[in-house]
């Protein structure tokens, strides 16, 4: 087994070095876009506008309760036949990820602002300092405690969820598999090598998450 693996990587270790970078660029540009998103998204459901926070409510509940494969088939049949410019079968693709992502994130953040004691803000704002000067100086610092941890998860969660795009023949990780294996017919090893670089990619990833929140904690 350890022998065939090791064979397989001398020969194809290529293809997987290209699927690793694949699910890379397709995670890191999914969450940093869907972060922005779901921050716009958190900010206006923060609004004391009723209508605007149904709509945000209602967008969060479909693309949280419906799968991610699915909203992928929706972009990448149905939004390309209703744009007046042509898009890519990856910018499709993308574009589901990141307004999957954005569900998420926006849930996220404004939990992470929600949970800092009102009581900071009235007190900021009797001493006459504007909202924004409140949110910005007084609020987000302390609800980026809260909200960078679960960020962090968002984060690991879209590497695996890259996986879905080799469905469509974009390169990732596990495209890379299926590229090894229909090239060599052997199954295990090659699938045993995918699902060591999903495990080193999450497990430096949570590495590196749990060194910045113990910085967090240091600045307390």
């Amino acid at each position: 087994m350890l022998q065939t693996i090791a064979a397989i990587w001398d020969k194809y270790g290529y293809v997987y070095i290209q699927g690793v970078w694949g699910t890379i660029y397709i995670a890191v540009l999914t969450v940093l876009l869907g972060t922005v998103l779901g921050t716009l998204l958190a900010f206006v459901r923060l609004l004391p506008s009723r209508i605007l926070q149904s709509v945000i409510r209602l967008y969060v509940w479909i693309l949280r309760g419906t799968p991610a494969l699915l909203q992928i088939y929706f972009f990448y049949f149905f939004v390309p036949k209703y744009l007046p410019f042509d898009m890519s079968e990856r910018a499709c693709i993308m574009m589901a990820l990141v307004v999957n992502a954005s569900a998420y994130v926006e849930e996220i953040i404004r939990a992470g602002i929600q949970a800092v004691d009102r009581g900071q803000t009235e007190a900021a704002r009797s001493l006459g300092m504007t909202a924004r000067h409140t949110m910005t100086r007084i609020i987000l610092p302390q609800a980026i405690k809260n909200i960078l941890p679960a960020l962090g998860n968002e984060f690991i969660v879209m590497i695996k969820e890259a996986s879905l795009a080799s469905i469509f023949f974009i390169v990732e990780i596990t495209s890379a598999f299926k590229t090894v294996q229909s090239a060599t017919f052997i199954t295990i090893p090659a699938l045993a090598i995918s699902g060591g670089l999903y495990l080193l990619l999450t497990t430096v990833l949570s590495f590196f998450m749990k060194m910045a929140e113990r910085r967090l904690q240091i600045n307390d």
